[in-house]
């Protein structure tokens, strides 16, 4: 589970070029760990509705 400490894949290794994500008053936060001032917040379910569209390239068109 999350918590309030921003977090980031251990795949990132020491990468500064890498997205955070943390859990913060019931919505997922992601941002840019070279730049921290932009943070993205969603509800959990928002986001892997996302994730899910994205994995299966259903925004890969335009409308």
């Amino acid at each position: 589970m999350l918590n309030h400490r921003w977090q980031k894949s251990s795949y990132s290794g020491s990468s500064n070029a890498c997205i955070e994500v943390r859990l913060m008053g019931g919505l997922v936060e992601l941002r840019e760990s070279d730049d921290g001032a932009l943070v993205l917040r969603a509800a959990p379910a928002v986001l892997a509705n996302l994730l899910d569209a994205i994995k299966v390239s259903d925004l890969d068109h335009q409308t």
